[in-house]
């Protein structure tokens, strides 16, 4: 078990911040730490809005992934249906909502929190707040004009299968879909 008190030698403090690049969606830090030692360092850091994410799942244990590609890692991957928080302080459960709505066209009649992750600590700020949803209902899937999606249903152990292959290597889905697992057949046992 970890002590907590002793952490308080690992705090690093922020001596000086500069925005050096401001873009749509990412904003990148350069900030001057001093260290626990006293040593000076640089650490460069993305500030993000934060994220939430939901994944659907059917009464026969299917979920609702969606396919889309991902210009970063070059490559269509496969997903929990997930978005950006839109404005400063709304409500992580409105933007699963909002998201579930847009990229599959489902509602949802019960959402439930799973967990909330930090994606990269290393590098950037942002947390993504996952949730899972049951009690659907099908509706039309209306996407933002620069998202292309389609959606696929599967069930829950094919994509255990999935993640357990290497097949699904988005974080947040692969956590969510464990998450899930691990609570759907845990009841059963």
């Amino acid at each position: 078990m970890f002590n907590e008190e002793n952490d308080k030698n690992l705090i690093e403090k922020k001596i000086s911040s500069e925005k050096i690049f401001d873009g749509v969606l990412l904003h990148v830090w350069k900030d001057e730490v001093e260290l626990p030692n006293g040593h000076k360092s640089v650490r460069e850091w993305i500030k993000h809005p934060g994220a939430s994410s939901v994944i659907p799942l059917l009464p026969d244990n299917q979920i609702i992934l969606v396919r889309q590609f991902r210009y970063p890692v070059n490559q269509v991957t496969l997903e929990v249906p997930a978005g950006k928080l839109d404005a400063p302080g709304e409500d992580p459960i409105e933007c699963a909502k909002r998201e579930l709505s847009e990229e599959t066209g489902y509602t949802a009649g019960k959402i439930w929190k799973l967990t909330t992750i930090a994606t990269t600590v290393g590098f950037t700020d942002e947390f993504i707040h996952l949730y899972a949803a049951t009690d659907l209902k099908s509706g039309k899937q209306h996407t933002d004009d620069d998202e292309f999606i389609n959606t696929v249903k599967m069930p829950l152990t094919a994509a255990l299968e999935l993640v357990e292959t290497g097949k699904i290597i988005d974080s947040k889905s692969i956590i969510s879909i464990l998450l899930l697992a691990k609570q759907i057949f845990h009841k059963k046992n």
